[in-house]
């Protein structure tokens, strides 16, 4: 994907101050453009099933200790279909690597990308985005803008952009498959982030009619809004009432309402009650949050699990790796999700 010149960057983020992000990224391509690579690709898995992972990658700060995680870890294989979030291109903060691209050459894989954020507080105004990656071959792709519920123009972070969902078809065995990496708003409600996911889901019906489709991502279910401070410190003393939502949490997050009814199985897909985020707090500490799911329909769910992304976890780790001389606590600060799912048989 090009990236923009200094010059187009501080020319759309002066727009900022009087236009909405919907009218500066009118005028920026590289926003609806979804990047398909198939130039690292190896060869198709021979059994009709996909084994997903869900994964939000934290930047991809720590590149070659989370390709030593993806390489080695045991509790994650078979897996060949990654739904990722937060995968930098271009940003000083990450090395100004394609972190995408130097992903899917490491473990042999095909993928999409599509940019959900110019960061403007990097260096080096590098892109921030989703991504899907396919041991499958991919067949059509698109980016789907959300709505937007928080304008990020005016976060410490200071971005162009918002918050999207990668959409790629899939040639599974010869059947089409729908596949879906989906990030949504952290910093709203649980009424925003159903908006987004009504767009999602009606998208889904117009571009993957009749076929098997699995979403996933980083949805931000937190069960309050992330904006609230408040909310965040009181949870922080009363870690059980977090628990407890997040027993009951379809009915803090209507968006899992709409996807039960819209015939997803999230519940049996992701891996049960275990929390997928660690979410640091400024006075230590984190709070242990349900943010990531995979979300199938069409599939028999065979199993699910949480994968833990904590380094004391990683003890495959193989000697003299760069994920066994690591010595920061976690390689992201989410957990992956991983499950095995059975395509329907067809009709002879």
């Amino acid at each position: 994907m090009e990236k923009l010149t200094k010059e187009c960057v501080l020319q759309s983020a002066a727009r900022l101050e009087q236009e909405s992000q919907d009218a500066v990224m009118r005028d920026i391509p590289q926003f609806f453009e979804a990047e398909i690579v198939t130039r690292f690709v190896g060869a198709a898995p021979q059994k009709k099933e996909l084994n997903p992972l869900v994964f939000n990658m934290e930047r991809g700060i720590c590149l070659a200790e989370t390709v030593d995680f993806l390489r080695e870890c045991p509790a994650l294989r078979p897996y060949d279909l990654i739904l990722a979030n937060e995968l930098d291109s271009g940003c000083a903060r990450s090395g100004e690597r394609d972190t995408a691209a130097e992903i899917a050459r490491a473990l042999g894989m095909q993928y999409v990308f599509g940019l959900e954020f110019v960061e403007l507080k990097d260096a080096a105004h590098g892109f921030h985005g989703n991504a899907i990656f396919s041991r499958w071959p991919i067949l059509w792709a698109e980016v789907l803008r959300l709505p937007e519920q928080y304008n990020w123009y005016h976060d410490r972070q200071k971005r162009i952009g918002g918050r999207n969902a990668v959409f790629a078809k899939l040639d599974v065995q010869g059947q089409e498959v729908g596949a879906v990496s989906i990030h949504l708003e952290n910093r709203t409600s649980g009424a925003g982030r159903l908006q987004q996911m009504k767009a999602v889901l009606q998208e889904v019906e117009r571009v993957f009619p009749g076929i098997p489709v699995v979403l996933g991502g980083d949805l931000n279910t937190n069960t309050f809004d992330g904006r609230d401070k408040a909310v965040i410190r009181h949870l922080r003393d009363e870690p059980e009432e977090l628990a407890a939502a997040i027993e009951m949490i379809d009915l803090y997050e209507p968006l899992l309402q709409d996807c039960t009814a819209a015939g997803y199985a999230w519940r049996a897909a992701s891996g049960g009650a275990d929390c997928t985020r660690r979410k640091p707090l400024p006075e230590g500490g984190c709070l242990h949050m349900k943010l990531d799911w995979l979300l199938p329909r069409g599939f028999t769910v065979h199993c699910s699990s949480v994968i833990s992304t904590l380094t004391a976890d990683c003890g495959f780790a193989a000697q003299d790796s760069a994920l066994a001389r690591y010595t920061q606590p976690e390689l992201s600060d989410h957990n992956v999700v991983r499950a095995s799912l059975a395509l329907p048989q067809k009709e002879e």
